[in-house]
């Protein structure tokens, strides 16, 4: 489904990615951890070309991202993506958010986008919030409403850049619940996560990055389960979370 090869990317003369491979089967959830700086998140951005490269190529469900002919937000429009903070509009109800992009990118009737976007909030638990605003919302709720959308686009693979990690401690699970929903439904997922339990839990491998490269690339029993065959800088980073 997702296939990154060779990928490399600098800012100005900064290099922020170094020569990443890796791939991405249909139906695998896939876990990117490692300490902040390392690259995690421009990683994940590269995939639906928010962020450019200058090296490699990114092939997500047979069309290459580096090749120029290719539409860019047609793809995107198949690649959910959920931030860390939320980005959901302000300005518009929960529902609003929810069918505008089905709506103006999809190219859906109001009727069907809005029976999609209440079909998905009900998924995500939130059905008696649908006229509200984020603002009126909880943290851990709108993020859960900005899964709804990204699902409402019927996407073939879910991208999560650290969507827990602008959330209340007591907040974090009503998210994660919903992904380990996700999982077990078979949706590809990528997800850079400091939430090792999560990964433990649903992840079938771990990508470790350290300084923009990919240090370990491995199914989740090795690297929780034999930490002592893993590189100095995964080992350490192991023997830290791990303790807690």
């Amino acid at each position: 489904m997702i296939e990154i090869k060779n990928v490399s990317k600098w800012y100005g003369s900064f290099q922020v990615l170094t020569d990443c491979t890796t791939a991405i089967q249909k139906g695998e959830v896939v876990v990117v951890c490692g300490p902040s700086g390392s690259g995690k998140s421009t990683l994940i951005k590269t995939v639906n070309a928010l962020e450019p490269f200058q090296k490699g190529d990114i092939i997500v469900n047979g069309v290459s991202i580096a090749d120029p002919k290719t539409d860019l937000p047609k793809l995107r429009s198949h690649v959910g993506m959920v931030f860390q903070h939320f980005e959901l509009f302000p300005h518009l109800s929960v529902t609003d958010n929810l069918t505008l992009a089905q709506i103006k990118v999809l190219g859906r009737g109001k009727d069907e986008a809005l029976q999609r976007g209440l079909k998905m909030l009900d998924r995500v638990g939130l059905m008696a919030h649908k006229d509200k605003f984020p603002g009126q919302l909880s943290g851990g709720q709108q993020q859960r409403v900005a899964i709804a959308r990204a699902l409402s686009m019927d996407p073939i693979v879910m991208l999560f850049d650290e969507p827990t990690s602008a959330l209340d401690p007591e907040m974090v699970g009503e998210v994660l619940d919903v992904m380990v929903q996700l999982a077990n439904e078979g949706m590809t997922m990528m997800c850079v996560t400091h939430e090792m339990g999560f990964a433990r839990k649903v992840s079938h491998r771990v990508i470790f990055m350290d300084q923009g490269r990919i240090i370990e690339d491995c199914t989740k029993q090795d690297f929780f389960g034999n930490p002592e065959a893993r590189s100095p800088r995964a080992k350490e980073f192991l023997s830290k979370i791990l303790q807690h």
